[in-house]
């Protein structure tokens, strides 16, 4: 019999988590996710299914939309990426298959991706100095892909924090430099 133990991206049993000057980096672990790509035909059946499942409008370019635990945020024309917690929506991915009837792709996506928390007062200017992103001028609601270190990720602004979506098999580079980071504004 085996004796498994779930472990974060990061590799441990709780969340890493570190508060340098203003600013704290968390490790958000077991986050449900799955992506959404409109078939040719069924761009409209697919925005109605992201309504109904997550209760709230397919989000456009460069933008998210959030109800009370579920993300959904744009990745490409017709293409969507939504988050949940593991622990309520484990199955998020066959569900919206069933939703979909064959009219759009449902991929899970659970595994391959980490996401980091930043929060703290200098967000504008860590993130000014982390990725070629116009932070200043992006607000709640806005969200975007960039390079952190090389690394591909997705930027996503929720008003008080900032979430950074990146490669689960790139975590401890992303943590790296994002502590780096905080550390050259403290």
């Amino acid at each position: 019999m085996h004796n498994l133990t779930a472990s974060t991206s990061l590799g441990g049993a709780n969340p890493a988590s570190e508060t340098i000057g203003q600013m704290t980096v968390s490790e958000v672990p077991f986050t449900a996710l799955a992506s959404v790509s409109a078939r040719l035909g069924g761009e409209e059946h697919t925005t109605q299914i992201l309504k109904t499942f997550s209760e709230c409008d397919a989000p456009g370019p460069n933008k998210m939309s959030s109800s009370s635990d579920i993300n959904c945020f744009w990745t490409g024309q017709d293409q969507w990426m939504i988050s949940a917690p593991m622990e309520s929506h484990e199955l998020m991915a066959s569900d919206l298959d069933k939703l979909a009837a064959g009219k759009a792709s449902v991929t899970e996506q659970s595994g391959g991706w980490v996401q980091f928390d930043v929060s703290g007062s200098d967000l504008n200017d860590m993130f000014e100095r982390l990725c070629a992103l116009p932070i200043r001028h992006m607000g709640k609601g806005d969200a975007n892909r960039t390079r952190i270190e090389q690394i591909g990720c997705f930027v996503l602004h929720h008003g008080d924090r900032i979430s950074v979506l990146g490669p689960r098999s790139s975590a401890g580079s992303l943590y790296h430099a994002l502590l780096t980071c905080a550390k050259s504004i403290a």
